[in-house]
């Protein structure tokens, strides 16, 4: 797909949270944790609390002093009852993003990338401004254009690459190569100069990824496979490429979206993820992000001066170098979570020392529900009954 045949269809509208999820209203029992000492009814029910809002399903795993409980709620698929299986696979979106920035932050820490020095060094073909850093692209401080497109406080829209509503319906097997991302960002004027705003910026990331190969010699995926997914024993996290499957177990993720004035659902569990190359991605499972959070909060991956800096947060919007940095009243944890443009959302969330962490991965379905004010009725429960106790 070129971006001039891409350029023709972009969509001028869309709501900043709708890639979040689509769901259906759907009551089930949460599945009890087969791993937990004991009951978790609070958990339990902060977990169901997910379907009856209208998701189609969720899968939750919590690790904490009383041990591992995992659970699920809801439906796996719109045409049975089974729930969704608590080791099923999930697109994660941007939850990607820490993972590549703890990738970018290794290769700092061995002397092969200059936190505050010029991109433009190791990827000259773009022709990039010289002020952007490597730290400007993982906190979004940069002011590159957002490929999947930018939205103001006014209202405004710059739109991007189609990423929402039938557009993307009707191009989420397109391939993208992440220089045809990066190009097409470039195109469009800056947000603002480098260093002088926030603005969350797919580009960022996808940038970041092509950053590692170019200082590596070895595609993105390589290394974070070699780098953390290998060491870590993250067996069931996926980096796709243009792969637009979706291994093991799973349960189906569908997409709401208007075309001529009628709504319509359309089944997305398979699409291609190279739209969101290095900045939404990759597959993985509970587990794996469990695991993956607890390493890098714990001091596993980065050293301490470098841990220091990722939760350094932006004022605006808590955002550090690669996490949100956020206070539940009883305590901070840090967190990203993520969708694709459909189907899928992960939640990872973490306390600073690792040893209590949170991941789910939710899925849409078809009830007419609006996404952004269903997870903001259901989640701060959930949150402040893993991270603050009944």
């Amino acid at each position: 797909m070129t971006t001039t045949s891409a350029a023709r269809k972009l969509r001028k509208t869309r709501a900043a949270v709708a890639a979040l999820l689509a769901g259906t209203l759907v009551t089930a029992a949460a599945v009890p944790a087969t791993a937990a000492p004991q009951d978790r009814p609070e958990l339990r029910a902060a977990v169901e609390a997910f379907a009856d809002a209208g998701f189609l399903g969720i899968q939750v795993r919590v690790r904490d002093e009383r041990g591992e409980w995992v659970g699920s709620a809801g439906r796996r698929s719109l045409d049975g009852n089974a729930q969704p299986p608590t080791d099923g696979r999930y697109r994660i979106g941007s939850t990607t993003k820490p993972i590549v920035a703890t990738v970018v932050l290794q290769l700092v820490a061995e002397g092969r990338l200059g936190l505050d020095a010029p991109v433009a060094d190791h990827l000259p073909r773009f022709g990039l401004d010289r002020r952007i850093t490597t730290r400007m692209l993982l906190q979004h401080t940069s002011g590159l254009f957002n490929y999947t497109g930018e939205y103001f406080p006014d209202g405004t829209v710059v739109p991007g690459l189609p990423s929402t509503g039938k557009d993307w319906v009707d191009h989420r097997f397109d391939t993208y190569h992440p220089d045809e991302l990066v190009r097409f960002a470039l195109a469009k004027p800056p947000r603002f100069a480098p260093g002088t705003g926030f603005s969350y910026s797919n580009t960022n990331y996808t940038v970041a990824a092509l950053l590692i190969e170019a200082v590596t010699g070895r595609s993105y995926g390589d290394e974070v496979h070699r780098r953390i997914l290998r060491p870590l024993g993250m067996r069931d996290t996926v980096v796709p490429g243009s792969w637009s499957g979706l291994p093991g177990p799973h349960s189906r993720g569908y997409y709401r979206y208007q075309d001529g004035g009628q709504w319509k659902v359309v089944d997305v569990t398979r699409q291609d993820p190279s739209l969101l190359f290095g900045a939404g991605d990759m597959i993985s499972t509970t587990a794996d992000l469990g695991r993956f959070s607890t390493a890098l909060q714990s001091g596993e991956l980065l050293p301490a001066p470098l841990m220091a800096e990722m939760r350094k947060p932006d004022p605006t919007l808590g955002y550090g170098l690669g996490i949100f940095v956020q206070d539940l009243g009883c305590g901070t944890v840090l967190h990203h979570n993520g969708s694709p443009p459909g189907g899928y959302g992960s939640l990872m969330y973490s306390s600073p020392d690792g040893k209590r962490t949170l991941t789910a991965g939710v899925t849409a379905g078809d009830a007419d529900v609006n996404p952004g004010a269903a997870l903001n009725q259901v989640l701060p429960k959930l949150l402040t009954t893993a991270f603050c106790g009944d």
